[in-house]
């Protein structure tokens, strides 16, 4: 049965010729360098409870093979996806064992699951969450599912929470098997998100992003914004193929949106103790994200990370100044209807 449609969200397919809203044009953010360079800005709530059952992480089990591939233009969904592998593979950049099938998903070993017992003996509270960069994940993607559980709910929906998985090298998944080298994606089948936590430092080393807690949020909105068009019934019309104005790209560019609104309300998200999770950020967290997503545009991996040459023709997520314009778009209005880059004329 497909998913049901969130009332208060327009269709992405409902008027593609309908002239979009004026989005403005990007905000001037500033990119000072910070002083405290830990990229550690973000605050919990120290008192606020934290919810380890909605992250799964198995990390450091023990491993076993697995049969299938995921094939993320059809089934997961990632940040950086397919464009990332093509050109790591060209540059022998990928690591040894991940083969040479189409996004490096053979075989692979992967942990069996096990339950979140540690995560959920040191992740009690947000003090744990400023103290432990996992248990800062965790309030994250606790604080990501807390606005979307609201926000559905206001339109008389309900969402339905997807956990998150934590893995190294190789998982399995409900869209087939997947090495670390896809990035982090989100598995429609399965309805949830999968990390190698090691992909936040290869954003740092290989793409040169600054990094930080909220970049690393942003990563994680960016997925869930993913499971809200899995919701909405919005993946499943996807058609396939690539380019600037693709219907991937327009995916990309809207789950960037949906991880801004999330952002603008992630000091206001309340949990079951009246209290958000996250106390404060700042535009240092916001400018660290909008790097992220700079670093992450099909432009800038091609042309840095490749071989010089930008080739619009394979894009898939959007060209950097597309991922930070629509992040913005979303941050700004902090509206999900702000969002619909599938009636948008210019992507930016």
């Amino acid at each position: 049965m497909p998913p049901t449609r969130h009332r208060a969200f327009p269709h992405p397919y409902c008027s593609t010729r309908s002239t979009p809203s004026a989005l403005g044009q990007r905000a001037a953010l500033s990119w000072a360098r910070r002083l405290d360079d830990t990229g550690w800005p973000v605050e919990f709530n120290d008192d606020v409870a934290l919810d380890t059952s909605q992250v799964q992480d198995t990390r450091g089990s023990g491993g076993g093979g697995i049969g299938g591939r995921v094939a993320l233009g059809g089934g997961g969904v990632g940040i950086i996806g397919a464009i990332l592998y093509f050109v790591l593979s060209q540059l022998g950049g990928l690591p040894a064992g991940s083969g040479g099938s189409p996004l490096g998903l053979d075989d692979v070993q992967s942990g069996q699951s096990v339950s979140s017992a540690d995560l959920s003996q040191e992740c009690r509270t947000g003090a744990d969450a400023n103290a432990k960069e996992d248990c800062a994940l965790v309030a994250v993607i606790n604080s990501i599912q807390g606005y979307w559980t609201d926000q559905f709910a206001r339109s008389g929906s309900r969402y339905q929470l997807a956990t998150t998985n934590f893995f190294t090298g190789g998982v399995r998944t409900g869209c087939g098997s997947a090495t670390s080298d896809v990035g982090p994606f989100y598995c429609p089948a399965d309805s949830e998100v999968y990390i190698d936590l090691a992909f936040f430092k290869e954003l740092e080393t290989r793409f040169g992003a600054q990094g930080g807690t909220f970049a690393e949020a942003y990563v994680l909105a960016h997925e869930y914004g993913h499971h809200v068009q899995n919701l909405l019934g919005t993946s499943a019309k996807v058609r396939e193929g690539t380019g600037p104005t693709s219907d991937g790209v327009r995916l990309e560019l809207q789950a960037d949106c949906y991880a801004g609104v999330w952002a603008n309300h992630a000091t206001t998200v309340p949990t079951s103790s009246g209290q958000p999770l996250i106390k404060s950020i700042t535009q240092d967290d916001i400018n660290r994200a909008l790097d992220v997503a700079a670093r992450i545009g099909d432009d800038y991996i091609q042309k840095n990370l490749g071989g010089g040459r930008v080739d619009e023709s394979q894009f898939s997520h959007g060209s950097s100044a597309q991922r930070e314009k629509w992040f913005s778009t979303g941050y700004q209005t902090g509206n999900p209807t702000s969002c619909d880059t599938f009636a948008a004329r210019n992507l930016g």
